[in-house]
Parts: structure tokens; C-alpha cells; sequence
């Protein structure tokens, strides 16, 4: 009952709906950390193959 009585709001705590929207947006921030260390590296390389100096 002790998470029961978190979600209707008489017992303070994290509710059911603020522990899932944590956990989905944990799961976003690390595939967004994921797609920015792709896109760095991507731009590193197409850098360097614009570069006149290494051709």
C-alpha cells in the first residue's frame, strides 16, 4: 500500500508516473549521449577528409 499511497498523494515519495517518466528519459539521455559521440566522430572524420592538406 506504501506506493499506493504515494500515487494518490498522501504519503510523500516518488510516484509511479515520476518513476517511469525518469527512467524513459535516463534511457533518452544515454541514447543522445550515444548519437552526439557518433556525430563527433563522424565530424572528425569528414574534417579531415575536406582538409586539402591530406590530399
Amino acid at each position: 500500500m506504501l506506493q499506493a499511497d504515494i500515487d494518490d498523494g498522501t504519503r510523500d515519495g516518488v510516484s509511479s508516473v515520476e518513476h517511469a517518466q525518469v527512467k524513459r528519459l535516463k534511457a533518452e539521455n544515454k541514447h543522445l549521449r550515444v548519437d552526439v559521440a557518433i556525430l563527433g566522430a563522424a565530424t572528425s572524420f569528414f574534417v579531415g577528409e575536406l582538409d586539402p592538406r591530406n590530399h
